[in-house]
């Protein structure tokens, strides 16, 4: 019975951390859909292949959403034309550099900025490195959905007209997106239930192994970016700063809840292709720490 109740205590925690962000998200992405046409997008992305990547991973620093919450932004935007080597960087850094993450870095770690720069810059330089390679790799949006076209702006509407599309958009996303994050909450509960913490502690013993070990928590436990610092925090005494950065590098990159919604969103060879950077670049870049 207790262990029911510490699961369901989880599972409803996760729910409540994430469930803010998915509305943003899918709000953001209803708002997009209605009032962000495909000439816009045009102006506004550089042509520049380079100049492309860099502007994907800094502009996340302007959108308060977590790892589930972005994935229905990105999915908008790689539909309205923005490329995947654009998309993808704003997906990684976006629950990473906004300010809402930076600053709660910040006092999680006792009004410190060293674990926020260590943050901030190498997720910065991970989601570029990964968009530059991306853009050399594939052309296409490597969507489930890739040859659908939105065709909401072939008629004038009214502001009105947008606005209630805007809702019904946001809506039909989020009963989408949603299932994913209830899926992905019980699954990440239920392994914090039964896959024991000192287990993983006894494998991290050198700096290498507590990093992977840190990593796979940090996919485990399926933080919100907005409260994961404070977590790792709580590890100080444990885990070296390589692996707390590991930590709170990869999980608002990837964990269960939103590869879950990848899994609805990309091709499957892409997620995996994706994942394989992701773990590769954030260890090494643990490493250097």
């Amino acid at each position: 019975m207790s262990t029911f109740l510490q699961l369901n205590t989880i599972f409803i925690s996760i729910i409540i951390e994430a469930l803010p962000f998915v509305l943003i998200g899918v709000f953001i992405s209803g708002l997009i859909q209605m009032f962000v046409t495909e000439q816009m997008i045009a102006k506004v992305v550089p042509k520049n292949r380079v100049l492309g990547v860099l502007y994907g991973t800094v502009i996340g620093a302007l959108f308060p959403a977590c790892e589930c919450g972005i994935i229905p932004i990105v999915h908008r935007l790689l539909k309205k034309g923005v490329p995947l080597h654009v998309a993808i960087p704003f997906m990684l850094t976006g629950p990473i550099i906004n300010p809402i993450v930076l600053f709660s870095t910040f006092i999680a770690f006792g009004n410190s900025w060293q674990m926020v720069w260590y943050r901030g810059g190498l997720a910065l330089f991970i989601a570029f490195v990964i968009g530059l390679i991306l853009s050399f790799q594939y052309k296409d949006t490597q969507l489930l959905d890739e040859d659908e076209h939105d065709h909401h702006h072939e008629h004038a509407q009214t502001l009105w007209q947008k606005f209630m599309g805007t809702l019904n958009h946001a809506v039909e996303e989020f009963f989408s997106v949603g299932k994913y994050l209830i899926i992905g909450a019980f699954i990440a509960a239920s392994m914090q239930i039964f896959v024991k913490t000192s287990v993983l502690m006894e494998l991290g013993q050198t700096k290498a192994t507590s990093s992977l070990v840190m990593m796979a928590l940090a996919f485990i436990l399926s933080l919100c970016s907005e409260a994961d610092a404070f977590i790792a925090a709580s590890f100080r005494g444990t885990f070296s700063t390589s692996a707390l950065v590991a930590f709170l590098l990869i999980g608002p990159m990837v964990d269960i809840k939103n590869l879950l919604m990848m899994l609805q969103t990309f091709k499957k060879k892409f997620i995996a292709v994706l994942i394989l950077y992701i773990i590769i670049f954030v260890f090494i870049s643990s490493m250097l720490v």
